[in-house]
C-alpha cells in the first residue's frame, strides 16, 4: 500500500496528468493541423481547466504534515487518500470543450460488453488507469457510449474515439467521469507519420 500511496500522492503533488505512451495525447503544444477532411485531434490537456492545481489544494489542506514516516495503517494515510479521491472525483471541467467534435486517443476500460461486442467503456489517458492504479481525476476520464456494439477490442487496448465531447459527470465501479462521448466511430490507435514540410 505504501507504494500506492506514494504514487497517488506524488501524482497529485506534481501534476494531474501522468505520462502517456504518446506525446501528442497530453502535449501542451498545438495539435497537428487537420486537413479539411481529417477530424480535429483532441488533447487530454484540453479537458483540464488551466487554473486547476490539485497539488496546491492538497498541500493547503494538509499543510505542515509529513506523510513520509507514517505506516500504511495510520488513519492519517487513509484521510489523505480519501481527500485525494474526493478532490479528483470532483475535478472541474473545461466548459469550452463542451460540444467540441473530433477524435481523442486513449485506453479502454470496459463497462458493458457481451457476445455482440463492446457497448460502453471509459477512455483514460494512460495504461493501467482504473485497473492497476487509482482512477485519474474525473476530468481525465471520458465515458464512451456506442449505438452499436463493436468487436475486436479488449481492456487497455489503445484506440481513437470519434465523436462530440459533452460535459456529463457519471459514476461507475471503475471511476467518476466528467465527460461523455456518444461515439460515431472507435478505431485502433495508430501514430500518424509526420507530414513533410512544403
Amino acid at each position: 500500500m505504501r507504494r500506492t500511496l506514494a504514487f497517488a500522492f506524488t501524482a497529485c503533488m506534481v501534476g494531474v496528468l501522468p505520462a502517456t505512451s504518446w506525446a501528442q495525447a497530453t502535449s501542451a503544444s498545438p495539435a497537428p493541423r487537420a486537413s479539411a477532411t481529417a477530424p480535429r485531434h483532441l488533447l487530454w490537456t484540453d479537458l483540464t481547466p488551466k487554473d486547476w492545481d490539485p497539488g496546491k489544494l492538497m498541500r493547503e489542506r494538509f499543510k505542515g504534515q509529513n506523510f513520509d514516516l507514517l505506516s500504511d495503517d495510520d488513519p492519517k494515510v487513509q484521510a489523505l487518500m480519501d481527500a485525494m479521491r474526493e478532490l479528483w472525483d470532483a475535478a472541474p471541467v473545461n466548459d469550452a470543450m463542451n460540444g467540441v467534435s473530433g477524435r481523442l486517443p486513449g485506453y479502454i476500460v470496459p463497462l458493458e460488453e457481451s457476445a455482440k461486442g463492446l457497448k460502453e467503456f471509459l477512455l483514460v489517458p494512460y495504461y493501467g488507469a482504473c485497473i492497476h492504479s487509482p482512477p485519474p481525476p474525473a476530468n481525465q476520464i471520458v465515458h464512451v457510449r456506442l449505438a452499436q456494439p463493436v468487436k475486436g477490442f479488449r481492456t487497455m487496448d489503445t484506440v481513437w474515439v470519434h465523436g462530440t465531447l459533452e460535459v456529463a459527470r457519471s459514476k461507475s465501479d471503475m471511476g467518476v467521469s466528467a465527460y461523455r462521448i456518444d461515439a460515431r466511430k472507435v478505431e485502433a490507435y495508430t501514430r500518424e507519420k509526420p507530414q513533410p514540410a512544403r
